[in-house]
């Protein structure tokens, strides 16, 4: 089944409106076929181009659906890609309202931050080691603006990769000092008694065996598109260990070996 272009624009209208009333829409998977991942990814970019439009700078690109345990949670079995705008940054240690996410989740990830392009459409690990100036600890923010998290894949393709924020530890790493494959990650919560418990863990071979592994998938799959990844830019590598739901008025912080610490806490509506 083909998607026409008016559908593929109602689509976009859809979703970005779910996300500016905090409404929340049934799942678009059916509407475009289970398996047709480039119309999502059209939608996404009708998205884009209305959110830069309106005045929003894109500062990089995340990526979703590299760990086994997300996938399984989520009932998909590959990655995707989603865009990145500087305001969805938040400052490590800092605090965002629990109601500024539709339906959030919080991951750990390794960020890389480049410095230098990446435009060959089948890079190879060490040319995207190469390019990146500076690992650091990283939370992804993630919401969906499906209810209830019912989502495949076309459905978290075309709401930006389920993007919402994220927050850059305050330490950087030169790639070359990072064990990407055997860092550990510990992400644990703090809630408003006070306890403290471990909720997420994993390591960097959780994410597709290597976030470089995942960083070398994304820059081929920008560049396939048109789209490459450009010195400056950040790159959300994907989930260490397993996804976990934000509960207002905690404190989530994570630690990877070798890498750092970072922290995010959500207040109450």
């Amino acid at each position: 089944m083909t998607v026409d272009r008016a559908t593929v624009e109602a689509l976009s209208q859809l979703l970005r409106a779910a996300e500016a009333t905090g409404v929340a829409v049934e799942p678009i998977t059916g509407v475009i076929p289970a398996g047709d991942i480039d119309t999502a990814y059209e939608v996404q970019s009708l998205s884009v181009e209305a959110w830069t439009a309106a005045g929003r700078r894109i500062v990089g690109r995340k990526i979703g659906l590299t760990n086994p345990k997300v996938q399984a949670q989520l009932g998909v079995d590959q990655p995707d890609f989603g865009v990145l705008f500087a305001d969805m940054a938040v400052p490590d240690g800092g605090n965002m309202s629990v109601g500024a996410v539709l339906q959030p989740r919080v991951e750990a990830e390794l960020a890389f931050v480049l410095q230098s392009d990446l435009d060959v459409s089948q890079p190879t690990a060490d040319e995207v080691a190469a390019a990146v100036g500076a690992v650091a600890p990283a939370i992804e923010i993630v919401g969906s603006r499906i209810s209830g998290w019912r989502i495949g894949i076309v459905d978290t393709v075309a709401d930006n990769g389920s993007s919402a924020a994220f927050v850059l530890g305050d330490n950087r790493s030169a790639i070359a000092d990072v064990d990407l494959v055997g860092c550990f990650m510990t992400m644990t919560c703090a809630g408003d008694g006070g306890d403290i418990e471990v909720v997420s863990s994993g390591t960097g071979a959780d994410c597709l065996g290597s976030p470089l592994i995942a960083a070398t998938w994304l820059a081929g799959e920008l560049a396939r598109r048109g789209n490459p990844l450009r010195a400056g830019d950040v790159i959300l590598t994907g989930a260490l260990g397993p996804m976990v739901d934000v509960v207002a008025g905690s404190r989530y912080s994570v630690e990877i070996s070798g890498v750092g610490n970072v922290s995010v806490a959500f207040s109450h509506e």
